[in-house]
């Protein structure tokens, strides 16, 4: 997408080069375009999709510059498809930023679930070197509660069955639906989220990620969603930006994206490979 973002006249654009960078427009052709740039499709079972439901490729797709991500179910898990993608799993110290455009639909029940997050694969239940920052936006509630929300969250491990987790989280209530920055800012100590350059928490100890992590973005069905007719729901993702090493501001990640998309640069990967695989699994 190529919409319009002004450049703040008084901020001095850092050196991008030191630590690397990884930029990506979604101006891709199609799906195989977008394999061939590095990025993991997911493809198969697993959390956190309900049992019996899958991720498929086909829910993802490329058009005028936005990746669409699409959830379809009739309520019954062998009838609902999950979209996921992930980068390459290289990303630890740095600022992630990502435009999104969540979306609500008015009446639904579904417990749907926007992500954009930073995960690295969890090996066995309280892996200790599981590392993982997030953003998910519940547009109709769930998890036991029936309020909009978005989460920002930190994690040190987890365990998926039964269910334990430790981490920490922040929390506003109310409807994101629109276009979004979300930003995350990962130090040696501390974890920062922000949405729309304000900050929505910060983070410490043991939930700070401690492993490389994939860049990933995933659009999934929690549990509690009434059985009927099919629908289908979608969000999109305008580009993504990380600046390895550095703790950059919202405002000024926002600038560097919309100085590459003024230049005509579509994708940019300077942040070194860490010779790990992006499983895209979690």
């Amino acid at each position: 997408m190529r919409t319009g973002l002004l450049l703040l006249g008084l901020v001095a654009l850092p050196a991008w080069a030191a630590g690397g960078e990884f930029f990506d427009d979604f101006s891709q052709p199609d799906l195989d375009a977008l394999r061939a740039s590095g990025w993991v499709l997911r493809d198969g079972t697993g959390h956190p999709g309900l049992a019996g439901s899958r991720f498929a490729p086909g829910q993802l797709s490329l058009a005028g510059g936005l990746l669409k991500l699409s959830l379809s179910t009739d309520g019954r898990p062998a009838n609902t498809t999950l979209a996921q993608l992930c980068a390459p799993r290289k990303f630890l110290i740095g600022t992630t930023t990502a435009r999104v455009r969540l979306r609500d639909t008015p009446g639904s029940r579904d417990p749907i679930v926007q992500s954009f997050f930073l995960a690295s694969p969890l090996k066995h239940d309280y892996d200790p070197d599981f590392s993982e920052v997030d953003f998910e936006y519940l547009p109709h509630g769930g998890w036991g509660e029936a309020e909009t929300r978005l989460y920002g969250v930190s994690w040190h491990t987890v365990r998926i069955e039964p269910w334990e987790s430790f981490n920490q989280a922040s929390i506003r209530q109310g409807s994101f639906d629109g276009w979004q920055l979300l930003t995350v800012q990962v130090e040696p100590t501390r974890t920062r989220h922000y949405v729309n350059g304000r900050l929505l928490g910060e983070h410490t100890g043991r939930n700070v990620p401690s492993q490389p992590m994939a860049i990933s973005f995933n659009h999934w069905l929690a549990a509690g969603a009434p059985e009927g007719e099919p629908r289908r729901y979608s969000f999109e993702v305008d580009w993504v930006l990380h600046e390895a090493g550095r703790t950059l501001s919202p405002a000024a990640m926002q600038a560097r994206a919309t100085q590459l998309q003024r230049r005509g640069v579509a994708r940019v990967d300077t942040v070194p490979d860490s010779g790990l695989t992006s499983e895209c699994n979690l």
